[in-house]
C-alpha cells in the first residue's frame, strides 16, 4: 500500500512538474472565474432563475413588483455556488493533475495559494448565504442543504470511493431550481419537486456520457465513474434508464399548457433517438459526445421554455 501511495503521489508531482513548464498566460480574474467553475455557476443560474420565475408567476406576486428579491436569490445562489465551486477545487488539487480537463485550473499549476483559495471559498459561501437571508429561511436551508451535499457528501465522501458518486452529486446540482422558488414561495409547491426531479435525472445520463469521453483520465485519477468500473455497454445502459426517466414529468406540469408538453415530450424522445442514431457510428466515444452535446442544449431549452411559456 505504500509502495503504490509512493508512486501515486510521484506521478502527481511529475505531473505539477511539467505543467509548470507550460503554464497558459492567464490574468487574475480568468483565474478567478476558473476557480469558481463559472460554467457551472451560469447554468445553475438559469435553473434558479426559472424556479423563482414560475413561483413569482403562479404566486400572482409578478416579476417587476419583486426586483429587490430577484437580485438577493440570483446573487445569493451565485455565490454560494461559486463558493462549493472553488471549495471542491481546493479538495480535488491532489488529483487534477491527473486529467487533462482540469490540470489548468489554478490550484493546479500553483498560480493561487491554497490557503487563500480556501478562505475565499467560505467568503463566498458566507456572502452567498447573507444575500438569501434577505429571501426566506426556506431558501437558505436549502442553499446550505446544497453546500452540504456537494462539498461533504459528493466531493469528500462519495466521489473517490463510490460508483454511485454521481447520482449523490445529483443531489446538489438539483437544489438551484429549489432555492429559486423557495425564495419567492417557502412552502415550496409541487412543481417545485418536478422542477427538482427533471434536474436531478437530467444529471447521470449528462454526466456518464461526460466521463465516458474522459474515462482514462478518471481512471487515472481513480475516480470510480461509472464507466470505468462497469465499462461502457452498462454505462449506455445507465444512460437510456435515466433518460426514458424523463418521459413522464412534464406531464406533472399541466399548469404550464400543452405547448410545453409536447415540446418536453420531443425533447425527451429525441434524446433517446439521438442515442439510437448514433449507434451507427459504432464510436463509443462519439456516441457520448453527440449525447453529451444533446445534454447541454436540453437542460438549456427545457427551462428557458418554460420562462417563455409563461410570458406568451
Amino acid at each position: 500500500m505504500s509502495n503504490s501511495r509512493a508512486l501515486s503521489d510521484a506521478a502527481i508531482e511529475d505531473s505539477k512538474r511539467s505543467l509548470q513548464k507550460d503554464i497558459p498566460e492567464t490574468t487574475v480574474w480568468k483565474d478567478f472565474l476558473a476557480l469558481i467553475k463559472i460554467g457551472i455557476v451560469n447554468s445553475n443560474l438559469i435553473t434558479t432563475f426559472t424556479g423563482l420565475w414560475l413561483a413569482l408567476h403562479f404566486s400572482g406576486k409578478g416579476f417587476f413588483n419583486n426586483l429587490d428579491l430577484v437580485l438577493y436569490t440570483v446573487i445569493g445562489s451565485s455565490l454560494i455556488i461559486a463558493g462549493s465551486c472553488s471549495l471542491n477545487n481546493y479538495i480535488d488539487r491532489d488529483i487534477d493533475p491527473l486529467m487533462e480537463r482540469t490540470k489548468g485550473r489554478p490550484t493546479v499549476t500553483g498560480k493561487v495559494n491554497p490557503g487563500k483559495v480556501a478562505l475565499l471559498s467560505f467568503l463566498l459561501i458566507g456572502l452567498g448565504t447573507a444575500f438569501l437571508m434577505f429571501t426566506t429561511a426556506a431558501a437558505v436551508v436549502i442553499g446550505l442543504i446544497g453546500v452540504f451535499s456537494y462539498v461533504v457528501l459528493y466531493t469528500m465522501w462519495t466521489k473517490r470511493r463510490f460508483v454511485s458518486n454521481t447520482i449523490v452529486g445529483s443531489i446538489s446540482g438539483a437544489v438551484p431550481p429549489l432555492i429559486g422558488w423557495a425564495a419567492a414561495d417557502g412552502n415550496l409547491d409541487p412543481m417545485a419537486w418536478v422542477l427538482f426531479a427533471i434536474v436531478f435525472i437530467w444529471q447521470p445520463p449528462h454526466f456518464y456520457a461526460l466521463a465516458m469521453r474522459r474515462v482514462e483520465e478518471y481512471r487515472a485519477a481513480g475516480v470510480p465513474m461509472l464507466p470505468v468500473v462497469k465499462g461502457f455497454k452498462a454505462t449506455k445502459r445507465h444512460i437510456y434508464i435515466w433518460v426514458a426517466a424523463l418521459l413522464p414529468l412534464p406531464f406533472l406540469m399541466p399548469s404550464l399548457g400543452l405547448p410545453f408538453l409536447i415540446l418536453a415530450t420531443v425533447l425527451n424522445i429525441g434524446w433517446l433517438l439521438t442515442g439510437l442514431y448514433a449507434r451507427r457510428f459504432n464510436n463509443d466515444i462519439k456516441w457520448a459526445t453527440l449525447m453529451f452535446v444533446y445534454s447541454l442544449q436540453y437542460l438549456t431549452i427545457m427551462f428557458v421554455a418554460m420562462v417563455i411559456i409563461t410570458i406568451i
